[in-house]
């Protein structure tokens, strides 16, 4: 069976949003766990355009939080968890 690359950014996507969703992080730590060379697999720049993450300014170059859309997005997945 082949998983078209719609299908596996739409699952990276997921799976973005929900590991920031578990707590804010740093741009540096989203940045190196999700960043990608691959023009195929853009799931950082996916999740930002459709609203689902934000960067906010700070140290390290701010952080990443998924936002309500965010979690919307997970709960329609059968998975939410809003950080404190």
């Amino acid at each position: 069976m082949t998983i078209a690359v719609d299908d596996k950014v739409e699952s990276l996507v997921f799976d973005l949003v929900e590991w920031v969703g578990k707590e804010p992080r740093t741009y540096r730590q989203t940045m190196d766990a999700w960043r990608t060379s691959c023009p195929r697999l853009p799931v950082w720049e996916e999740a930002i355009e459709r609203g689902l993450v934000v960067r906010e300014p700070g140290a390290e170059g701010g952080r990443v939080i998924t936002t309500s859309r965010g979690f919307e997005f997970l709960a329609l997945r059968g998975r939410a968890q809003r950080h404190s």
